[in-house]
């Protein structure tokens, strides 16, 4: 059972050793993130983090992620800080596993999941289900909205990015599971929109299901949408 969702962006950004002079615009963008967290978080409630990859894949809880690409040193653990896990989550769980640390500290069960184009055939997507069907699970699911809304976004500007921006708040604000579900791949691939997997995803493992949600932020301050929202199981 899926007791609680999160929803949260992963702007490497939102690391302050990244940010570094960026740091204090993001302020209330990061504080919102970990309110969200510790929302759904619960005693005895599995962690698991949903996010965009290139690939499908299950990762262990010894897993790692860095921000060495982005010019600063440091590892990033999923669980508990230990030695030998993988060097292999993606930028999404990479941020989201910051997250949790700094929202609730180490966390040696927490698990996670890429998503990627392969998803709907492959393990991982088999591996979820049965999660959210044997388990009270929490989900943190990490995805960034369009960036391409103005002309000074990364992307240069396309007019469809701000209507689609707004579907998506629509859908995290309302607790419309088959609209996340039902974001278009191909339109999101198109606008730069990182999170369109994820929240595919997550739709299809929350609908049918009644949530009090909560979109608590939705804003776009370098030019890409961000969103923070919580879900929370009726009953």
């Amino acid at each position: 059972m899926i007791s609680g969702a999160a929803f949260c962006p992963h702007p490497p950004v939102l690391v302050p050793l990244v940010a570094s002079g960026a740091a204090p615009e993001l302020e209330r963008l990061r504080a919102e993130c970990v309110e969200a967290v510790r929302r759904v978080d619960a005693a005895g409630r599995q962690l698991v983090l949903l996010g965009a990859g290139p690939t499908s894949l299950v990762h262990s809880p010894l897993a790692r992620g860095t921000f060495a690409g982005f010019g600063v040193r440091g590892e990033v653990h999923l669980g508990a800080p230990t030695r030998g896990g993988a060097l292999e989550l993606p930028l999404s769980l990479t941020v989201g596993a910051w997250l949790v640390g700094v929202a609730l500290g180490a966390r040696s069960d927490t698990r996670a999941f890429s998503v990627g184009p392969d998803f709907a055939g492959a393990r991982a997507a088999t591996e979820l289900l049965r999660l959210a069907e044997t388990e009270d699970i929490a989900l943190l699911v990490m995805g960034d909205g369009t960036a391409r809304r103005s002309e000074r976004a990364p992307g240069h500007l396309d007019e469809r990015a701000v209507p689609f921006d707004d579907a998506v708040a629509a859908a995290l604000r309302s607790g419309d599971a088959t609209a996340l579900e039902n974001l278009q791949p191909g339109l999101g691939a198109e606008l730069l929109a990182a999170g369109v997997p994820a929240w595919r995803a997550a739709g299809r493992l929350l609908k049918g299901t009644s949530h009090s949600a909560h979109l608590n932020y939705y804003d776009d301050p370098f030019g890409v949408a961000y969103f923070v929202a919580t879900w929370l199981r009726d009953g």
